[in-house]
């Protein structure tokens, strides 16, 4: 597993969020309702917006059920990292984000059953493995270089964590 420990400053999440349920495995269509309802410039407007790391137009999943249930709501925005001082334009949501560590794991492969399947080994053997536990916080997914057809792309998956 490509892994890493950040240690990330302060900033925002901005972008379009929705309630949505979760869903394990392959494509989450509430998800994918969600962003193919944005018109095409929207995406071109956020991606333009973003300044900071994790890069690019983002995958954010916050307000998460402790337990993962299966069907359990949470907020999933679409959008990006901006720093604390960036002007943000009306009509967007916002999620502040503190200061602290993250788990950054790269995946390449096919999307997004590469993705899913390295955040369950994360959660069954890098965890119980490592000195770290999840915190509060957004999880986020960061696309790199996605195949124009998003069937394969290179993630990356930042979660935020503490010391164990």
């Amino acid at each position: 597993m490509d892994a890493r420990i950040v240690d990330h400053p302060e900033f925002r999440l901005v972008g379009h969020a929705a309630r949505v349920r979760l869903v394990h495995q392959g494509i989450n269509p509430h998800i994918q309702r969600h962003i193919t309802a944005l018109p095409t410039e929207e995406h071109l407007r956020l991606k333009a917006l973003g300044n900071t790391e994790p890069s690019g137009l983002l995958a954010v999943s916050d307000d998460l059920d402790p337990d993962y249930a299966e069907g359990s709501e949470l907020t999933y925005l679409h959008g990006v990292a901006v720093s604390p001082g960036t002007p943000v334009p009306d009509g967007l949501d916002i999620i502040e984000v503190p200061a602290g560590r993250w788990l950054i794991i790269r995946t390449t492969g096919p999307h997004p059953q590469t993705l899913q399947k390295a955040w369950a080994t994360a959660a069954a053997a890098w965890f119980p493995s490592n000195p770290w536990r999840l915190r509060p916080g957004p999880e986020i997914v960061a696309a790199l270089e996605p195949t124009n057809d998003f069937s394969t792309a290179t993630c990356e998956l930042w979660l935020p964590v503490e010391p164990a």
